[in-house]
């Protein structure tokens, strides 16, 4: 079993932040306060912590060349069986969310082979989520 790490980013709305983790992408929330939330991001402690002053435009970046893509840096997410990550696109392009890189397959046919996909919350912060047929031989695979 893994051990779950702890992330806190900065969201400009917390209500925006509950419907977009909460409801969204299906993340219970855990404690929270006027100026935090904290969620159960697959099993990790993520924390969102109002920043109003990041206004409409949210978060800017950087971009990073990847594959032909501009990889928006930084970013995070989790790595999810296959099944869960094509429920998660299935979800999200449902609900209009716009892909910063659409849903594609990376080093097809080779080791590593791995499912991704990025997006933005409301606020701006990157996310990517990935998946393998198999986790354990395929994640760190060269």
């Amino acid at each position: 079993m893994l051990t779950p790490f702890h992330l806190a980013v900065q969201v400009r709305d917390l209500e925006e932040a509950r419907r977009f983790y909460g409801e969204l992408l299906g993340c219970p929330e855990g404690r929270s306060s006027d100026t935090w939330i904290d969620f159960n991001l697959y099993g990790h402690q993520f924390v969102c912590h109002l920043n109003p002053g990041l206004g409409e435009k949210g978060i800017d970046d950087h971009r990073n060349p990847v594959d032909g893509h501009g990889v928006p840096v930084p970013h995070f997410g989790v790595v999810l069986e296959m099944a869960d990550w094509e429920a998660l696109v299935d979800r999200l392009t449902a609900a209009g969310v716009r892909f910063e890189i659409e849903p594609y397959i990376r080093f097809r046919g080779e080791p590593g082979e791995q499912a991704t996909m990025f997006f933005r919350d409301p606020s701006g912060n990157a996310i990517e989520f990935k998946a393998f047929r198999d986790i354990a031989g395929q994640l760190f695979a060269t």
